[in-house]
């Protein structure tokens, strides 16, 4: 973005962040985000790696189709347990998810929104 552009965004009250910053995170649920979308990111990588099928991987779990598919994607409705079981039946290693983990730069991650003040009282 152009810097002066982002200076009036900033001067008439804009913030820059992503979307930790906008769902107010903590540290540690940052981590735990950025865990499972490096280990959905991997599940996918490793599956097509190997010429998997989405549901070839399902029937190596136990699973289903959709639910590869939302472990490819991180959702929430899935376990980390689940996500991890899918990655090394897919034929990854540790070392392959701690190596290459994919992440999306802050660059990507990042626009602007309203500031808004935040009561840490409670």
């Amino acid at each position: 973005m152009d810097s002066k552009k982002r200076e009036a965004l900033e001067a008439a009250g804009w913030k820059f962040g992503d979307a930790g910053d906008f769902l107010e995170l903590t540290e540690e649920e940052r981590q735990i985000v950025e865990f499972r979308l490096m280990v959905g990111r991997g599940v996918r990588r490793v599956r097509e790696n190997h010429h998997l099928t989405q549901q070839q991987l399902a029937d190596r779990i136990g699973s289903t189709q959709s639910r590869v598919a939302k472990i490819e994607a991180a959702s929430r409705e899935v376990s980390l347990d689940l996500m991890l079981r899918g990655f090394f039946s897919a034929g990854g290693r540790l070392t392959d998810l701690l190596s290459n983990p994919q992440s999306p730069s802050p660059s990507d991650r990042s626009g602007p929104r309203r500031a808004k003040a935040r009561d840490r009282s409670t």
